[in-house]
């Protein structure tokens, strides 16, 4: 099944292959993709799907160096060379995107830009500049109704940008603690007004985005991503987060979106999302699944064959072999990802993993 075509809504895949959303940070000029980023993204176009990198749709959700963003002109003409490349290869690609909110530093942001998120203050720890080394994340300021109501109206816009640059859909980062996830965390949210202090309250920002997401574009190019039980970024589960997310997917499921994409960070030491969770998710969502966290070829076929899936997500075993649809095919060995030049800039350990003969 791994590796037989499928249809998810309009969008024809030519396997069960996705290659999974992964920070690069090669986007070096102004957050804006390259030609660099384009041969990146085309030598992985055997996959039925590419979920791009996190991509901001605001100034203020650029938390990262050297991440890219899709909210200018520019942007799109960064975008198009990749999508056009990921094409020409018979590939077919959503760009996800994520806003930091206040997984940020503000030396990372653009002139004017400021560090956001549904309550104030700094998440614990440091992030890496390009000017200035390891810093202290930068305390965020509590957004007012009108900050929330200009970050939904920015996702809408940027989803509208992302088809102008040529991408077949877009996926809405609700997961590893990135603004949304800040939202439906109840370790992140304290708000007690409409927008947080019950599950319902702190379901809305998400909703609101797949709202203005949908209206824009279409539910059937728009995909979401959530990852219950995560810990990444000061998240972790909270009381009642199954019940609440169980009635999140509920509410989008009647909408008729792209996918629905589960992660499970257990293989990178969060706790594990719990199986029958995972098919109550599926259960409640009536549309195309996707998995991701930890699967192999052999892995990934269960899943499948199991119809606890369909689709699967590959990320470091994608990002360190660019044919990685073929090595599985021929039970191959893959090369190994190198950490160490995950998120630097330039070709090594980007585009210089080697394919078959």
């Amino acid at each position: 099944m791994l590796f037989d075509p499928i249809t998810i809504r309009a969008l024809s895949l030519r396997n069960r292959v996705v290659m999974a959303p992964l920070t690069r940070s090669r986007a070096v000029e102004a957050n804006t993709p390259n030609a660099l980023m384009a041969e990146y993204y085309a030598q992985r176009a055997s996959a039925g799907l590419i979920v791009t990198e996190g991509t901001s749709p605001s100034p203020n959700g650029l938390g990262y160096a050297r991440i890219p963003g899709l909210f200018n002109a520019a942007h799109v003409a960064g975008w198009r060379k990749v999508t056009d490349a990921v094409h020409a290869k018979g590939g077919r690609i959503v760009v996800q995107l994520m806003h930091t909110g206040r997984v940020s530093q503000q030396a990372n942001l653009p002139v004017g830009a400021e560090v956001l998120a549904p309550t104030a203050g700094a998440l614990a720890g440091e992030v890496h500049t390009d000017a200035q080394g390891m810093l202290a994340y930068t305390p965020a300021r509590a957004m007012t109704d009108a900050d929330i109501q200009h970050a939904i109206d920015e996702y809408a816009a940027s989803a509208r940008l992302a088809i102008e640059a040529g991408f077949d859909g877009v996926e809405l980062h609700a997961a590893n603690g990135y603004l949304i996830e800040q939202f439906l965390n109840a370790n992140v949210n304290t708000r007690d007004d409409a927008w947080g202090g019950s599950a319902e309250a702190r379901n809305r920002f998400a909703l609101e985005v797949v709202r203005a997401t949908v209206a824009a574009i279409g539910a059937g190019r728009v995909g979401m991503r959530l990852s219950p039980h995560g810990a990444f970024n000061a998240t972790g589960t909270f009381d009642g987060q199954e019940a609440q997310y169980l009635t999140l997917v509920r509410e989008v499921s009647p909408m008729g979106l792209l996918y629905l994409h589960v992660l499970d960070h257990s293989a990178m030491g969060a706790p594990a999302v719990p199986a029958a969770y995972k098919r109550a998710l599926r259960a409640a969502f009536d549309g195309p699944f996707m998995l991701a966290g930890g699967f192999d070829a052999a892995s990934a076929e269960a899943a499948l064959q199991a119809g606890d899936a369909d689709l699967i997500a590959f990320g470091r075993p994608m990002l360190a072999n660019p044919d990685l649809v073929e090595r599985m095919r021929r039970g191959a060995a893959l090369n190994a990802p190198d950490m160490a030049t995950f998120y630097t800039p330039g070709a090594a350990g980007y585009t210089d993993y080697p394919a078959l003969a």
